[in-house]
């Protein structure tokens, strides 16, 4: 560690039963910072290069990272304005470290590393998916463990068990694509713009789910998995067969059926495992858990089996800061804080 990090001396340090938590999240193309007190979320602002992405199709990594650069110290600053407190009342500095694109992840870091100095307050390293699960406490504060959670996102997809504020079982995941990822690849073959998730929903709403489509659940495993890969395929494969024959896509019809067999078996093994392991409470969290029928058909199961579901607003399941202040709020009453000397990682375990 360099003599400047060795004057970082945090042994005074005294852990607040209600902290000030201040959160950055920078690993695509959205650049935030929330505010936090305990649970009570303080502020929430986010600047975005999405539009300028959309020009290309897509994030592109060069240019997410140069917004980032311009924005972070603007964000940063509405959010302490719109919270109503001043940089030296804040405990702790929580920042998305991994998974995400590393160019975007170094900005956010890079910041989050010289305020936490600068005020001598912890650093909290967040593992980003980790912060789509802990969305769920922005909707219902006083949440508790035990309870199982569906996570959907553009690079994972997976079922769990979560047992503590930091401790959580990995009850099955995709052995390829994600959800959110088909999402986009589906998006892409009906020629629809980024992003992929909301625009394939749009055009789902205007047709039937009556095309036959693979289920992307692997069958004959001791462990549960998904798999999107052969669904994904199944969509390009009915696209080319009718451009063949001459025949007319209904994209309506194919989104929608593209969508209730990318959603069905989640939410069907989701309720599966709480009745199993005799879990009441149900959360979900990441990008795809924004889609309406996803939501609906989650409320709709979770009733009938008699299963609180805790659902995060719309906002808190894509990117944003709130929930990386969240999990740091869980790292920080367990005592995890992080070196100055911390890196960004693109790629992390989920757990």
């Amino acid at each position: 560690m360099s003599p400047l990090y060795a004057m970082y001396n945090l042994s005074n340090l005294k852990i607040e039963k209600e902290p000030i938590i201040l959160g950055v999240e920078s690993s695509c193309d959205e650049t935030a910072c929330a505010i936090i007190k305990g649970r009570k979320l303080l502020a929430n602002q986010i600047i975005s290069s999405a539009s300028e992405q959309a020009k290309y199709g897509g994030v592109v990594p060069e240019i997410a990272s140069r917004a980032h650069t311009e924005a972070v110290d603007e964000v940063v600053k509405r959010a302490v304005k719109e919270a109503g407190i001043k940089l030296s009342d804040i405990n702790a500095v929580a920042v998305t470290y991994g998974a995400g694109l590393l160019g975007a992840l170094l900005v956010g870091l890079s910041f989050a590393k010289g305020l936490a100095y600068s005020l001598n307050v912890p650093l909290i390293a967040v593992n980003h998916i980790r912060g789509h699960l802990a969305a769920a406490y922005l909707d219902q504060p006083d949440l508790k463990p035990p309870y199982i959670t569906l996570l959907a996102s553009g690079g994972h997809t997976a079922i769990l068990h979560t047992k503590s504020l930091t401790e959580f079982e990995v009850l099955g995941g995709t052995s390829d694509d994600a959800c959110g990822e088909a999402f986009d690849k589906c998006a892409r073959v009906l020629g629809l713009p980024y992003p992929g998730g909301p625009n394939v929903q749009r055009m789902a709403e205007g047709g039937n789910s009556t095309i036959s489509l693979p289920q992307c659940l692997v069958k004959n495993l001791e462990r549960l998995q998904f798999s999107y890969s052969g669904l994904k395929t199944a969509v390009i494969n009915y696209c080319h067969n009718k451009e063949q024959k001459g025949e007319e896509v209904n994209k309506a019809d194919l989104a929608a059926s593209f969508q209730k067999a990318a959603i069905d078996p989640l939410v069907k093994k989701t309720v599966e495992y709480a009745k199993k392991l005799n879990v009441k409470t149900v959360t979900a969290g990441g990008g795809v858990v924004a889609n309406d029928y996803l939501r609906q058909t989650l409320t709709q199961a979770c009733k009938q089996n008699g299963l609180t579901l805790v659902l995060p607003e719309k906002k808190y399941c894509t990117d944003n800061a709130a929930m990386i202040a969240s999990e740091g709020l869980n790292q920080y009453l367990s005592g995890n804080f992080a070196s100055l000397d911390i890196n960004a990682r693109a790629a992390i375990p989920l757990k």
